[in-house]
């Protein structure tokens, strides 16, 4: 991947900023599938991304999620914007390059789960509520999470629950898809990584930075408080059940384990108060 980008740089006019100011010297994502590094090149101080798949599956969601953010998700949502990108093929693996703006200032936290209570201004979660309603209302055929998943897994996932698991979700939305807090910048906001976005339950964000926060209780009090609008309603209620589900799933294979017990014990809490019929 450090070859890799080495030629991204190489075609994109690109340097290595050996010393960023608030950006780290390098950023992997899960399990090693992208790479990102801060550059200078033409548009001044950058973001080069490079991104592996295999060949024959360089054509998926996932690939085309920057791009289709960049043409269809209005400039009013906060996010880094894709300058230029370039594609090649190696035998049996296939990379692209992307080139972003750099963001101003840090991510909230250096990992998806939270360890440590952030600091942020009100104006961040004043703006955070404004970009999700922006953003849930934007038309795509991308999708987060698919009907059949919902009909298949949660029932599976959530059988520790007492009584019959609703599965079909009162309103669907357009949503980030992994908006987790090594996703999300401050203190200006900003949504990074739009490899995933599309349809999903509505308030299906706030429900995953709201499970992302539960090792830390007082932040998931607080996202509770500043996304109540979405999140204590039926469909956002319906939405953590959803988001707890495929988590759940992911600790299945040996992701985020520290937030199992959390996890199930929200979905307990929850559970009560979700009227959705089966």
């Amino acid at each position: 991947m450090r070859a890799a980008h080495g030629m991204a740089c190489g075609a994109l006019g690109a340097v290595l900023d050996p010393r960023p100011s608030g950006a780290p010297p390098e950023a992997w994502g899960w399990r090693g599938r992208t790479l990102g590094r801060p550059v200078g090149g033409p548009y001044g101080p950058a973001w080069l991304r490079v991104v592996h798949s295999p060949v024959n599956k360089a054509d998926g969601k996932l690939w085309t999620g920057p791009e289709d953010a960049e043409r269809l998700v209005p400039r009013q949502v906060p996010r880094p914007r894709l300058r230029r990108v370039r594609q090649w093929t190696q035998g049996e693996d296939a990379f692209k390059a992307e080139l972003y703006d750099r963001v101003v200032g840090t991510t909230v936290a250096p990992g998806a789960v939270l360890a440590v209570a952030p600091s942020l201004p009100a104006a961040w979660w004043d703006r955070l509520r404004v970009t999700l309603d922006l953003l849930s209302a934007v038309r795509t055929e991308r999708t987060v999470v698919r009907q059949a998943y919902l009909d298949r897994a949660m029932p599976r996932y959530l059988a520790f629950l007492d009584g019959p698991v609703p599965t079909t979700p009162p309103r669907w939305s357009t949503a980030h898809g992994d908006l987790h807090w090594a996703n999300l910048a401050g203190p200006d906001l900003s949504l990074l990584d739009w490899e995933g976005w599309g349809a999903a339950p509505a308030g299906y964000d706030a429900a995953l930075l709201h499970a992302y926060s539960l090792a830390v209780p007082e932040t998931a009090r607080r996202v509770r408080r500043e996304l109540a609008t979405v999140l204590d309603t039926d469909a956002g209620r319906f939405a953590e059940l959803a988001v707890i589900t495929e988590l759940l799933q992911s600790a299945g294979r040996g992701d985020n384990l520290a937030l199992v017990h959390p996890l199930r014990r929200r979905a307990a809490e929850v559970w009560p108060r979700t009227t959705t019929g089966v």
